[in-house]
């Protein structure tokens, strides 16, 4: 969960500077890309997936 709250994070930073340079539906697009990630409604599967890529390689 904490990768998802760091990310969205770097996501409204990068909202601020897309709206400071006059790119407002870039801004939007990843202000609602944090909501999304805050929200609880994305799940990480980064662990799960990156153990299955080690099991696959050991065999």
């Amino acid at each position: 969960m904490d990768r998802l709250k760091a990310q969205a994070s770097k996501n409204r930073v990068a909202a601020k500077v897309l709206r400071s340079r006059g790119k407002d539906a870039a801004a939007k697009q990843m202000e609602n890309r944090a909501e999304e990630l805050e929200s609880g409604r994305v799940t990480d599967c980064t662990d799960a997936v990156s153990g299955l890529i080690s099991w696959a390689f050991r065999r």
